[in-house]
């Protein structure tokens, strides 16, 4: 027997003689963590490259797998993979356990959640702001900062001009609980911004960056930021899209990119781990997982 075979035999002993679990039982989590295994059978196929295992790769792992699954299904992969990884510690085959890394399955309160919105979507939506007009560019500013940063439509609404933090590339988010907390600005967002400002009219009332097209020019609001989403997926023939469908965008565009779920947490700024489940909880083509800081980066 190869060395899959072999590591899985052993565990199966693991599981029957260390854990209790009867045959049957034991089988099914065999089966169930064999793909996973295989990912890192060396190309020479006689080693396991257990160095090679890590939290994107048992996230990656899980966005794929559980896509393919029924809820039931992906609860007993979660189950096993924990149990899996939890033996390989023990057994001295990885230094330290990557069970924690293994997310839950959302349970059905997360079944009503609408499907993830797709990258040529948020770029169709994008595609007809027309940025010759002053609306146009404050529309593409406003999605591309939603898209991007997983912002709630009152953080984008209440950002003001001193928040921008040109020189140090951050962004300074107000947030829920008056928690206020500094992101990065990456070049996009910050380059549709300064588009939108360099035009934004000089008369306006406060120091809120986005703002009404007509007068009285005050701050937008959070009404003005979800009109602003759904009349663009609306033009590009999506339906009606609510803004807070571009924070699920953007946190399941790090879940598919293998980012730990921990790193999804924080980009989003969830103080629960059940709260970034709703987040990352997409429809059956993508991830059906609970989530649990942001490379570089609460509802």
């Amino acid at each position: 027997a190869g060395p899959l075979e072999e590591t899985l035999t052993r565990y199966r002993h693991y599981l029957t003689v260390e854990r209790g679990l009867g045959e049957a039982t034991a089988r099914g989590y065999v089966d169930a963590v064999r793909p996973f295994l295989r990912r890192y059978v060396s190309a020479d196929g006689l080693a396991l490259d257990v160095d090679q295992l890590s939290e994107a790769g048992v996230t990656a792992f899980m966005v794929t797998r559980c896509a393919e699954q029924s809820r039931r299904a992906a609860q007993s992969t979660a189950t096993a993979l924990r149990s899996l990884l939890g033996f390989l510690h023990v057994a001295g085959v990885i230094t330290h356990s990557l069970a924690a890394a293994v997310p839950s399955v959302a349970g059905r309160r997360l079944a009503g959640l609408p499907p993830r919105l797709e990258a040529d979507h948020v770029e169709r939506m994008l595609a007809v702001c027309d940025r010759r007009t002053l609306g146009g560019l404050r529309d593409f500013a406003v999605i591309t900062t939603l898209a991007r940063l997983g912002l709630r439509a009152g953080e984008v609404a209440t950002l003001r001009l001193d928040d921008l933090q040109w020189r140090v590339g951050e962004i300074i988010v107000r947030g829920k609980g008056h928690r206020v907390e500094r992101m990065p600005l990456p070049r996009d967002v910050g380059a549709a911004i300064s588009a939108y400002l360099r035009q934004r009219p000089a008369r306006v009332q406060g120091r809120t960056v986005f703002v009404r097209l007509f007068a009285p020019l005050g701050p937008l609001g959070s009404a003005g930021v979800t009109h602003i989403v759904g009349a663009a997926s609306q033009r590009a023939g999506l339906g009606r899209i609510h803004a807070h469908r571009l924070r699920h965008f953007a946190a399941t565009q790090l879940l598919g990119a293998g980012a730990p779920l921990s790193e999804v947490q924080h980009f989003l700024r969830h103080a629960r781990q059940q709260t970034t489940a709703i987040y990352a909880k997409v429809d059956h083509d993508a991830l059906r997982t609970i989530a649990r800081p942001w490379p570089g980066g609460a509802a």
